[in-house]
């Protein structure tokens, strides 16, 4: 497995890709690869909106990805990169699935499981380790998380302004 900065922008990019066609469906904006032998196996977004899927995480559907298109639900070997820290349901699924290495880009503070409001792949129990690799063009992967945060806020904004403004027009 190679372990390069370069590589690793060249994959979270891909991801960046994915997380910005999230966003045009109005979902979280969060996007994930997986990589195997340095070639793309598996790719997702978050999509449990549109797909009534609490589960549709982009992890998960990249997982999902992956196992169908290598022909087995072991991805041993394979590097998982996603736009923001995986939340725990995420992290289970990265064990079981036996990816050996996870790069992500900016943290996530209230739901983060792997450093920020967890640290689940440390726990003892667990019969797989991971090599983690955070922060990986954390700036860019944040921007896109807040951007479309500030967005839905003045939408939301807009909204209340102008269903209060019709609401005392009336006589």
């Amino acid at each position: 497995m190679v372990n390069n900065a370069r590589e690793d922008r060249y994959w979270m990019e891909r991801a960046l890709d994915l997380a910005g066609q999230a966003a045009r469906m109005g979902e979280v904006p969060v996007g994930a690869v997986v990589v195997l032998d340095g070639k793309e196996v598996g790719a997702g977004f978050n999509a449990p909106i549109s797909g009534c899927d609490p589960t549709a995480h982009a992890e998960i559907r990249a997982l999902r990805d992956a196992a169908a298109r290598v022909g087995n639900y072991r991805l041993t070997g394979a590097t998982l990169y996603v736009t923001l820290e995986p939340c725990t349901m995420c992290v289970g699924a990265i064990v079981h699935g036996r990816i050996s290495r996870l790069v992500y880009g900016a943290a996530e503070p209230k739901a983060g499981a792997v450093e920020s409001a967890r640290r689940t792949l440390e726990e003892p129990h667990l019969n797989w380790r991971v090599d983690v690799s955070g922060g990986v063009m954390a700036d860019q992967c944040g921007q896109v998380i807040s951007e479309f945060f500030s967005r839905r806020r003045r939408e939301i904004r807009q909204r209340r302004q102008q269903h209060s403004g019709k609401g005392s027009a009336a006589s």
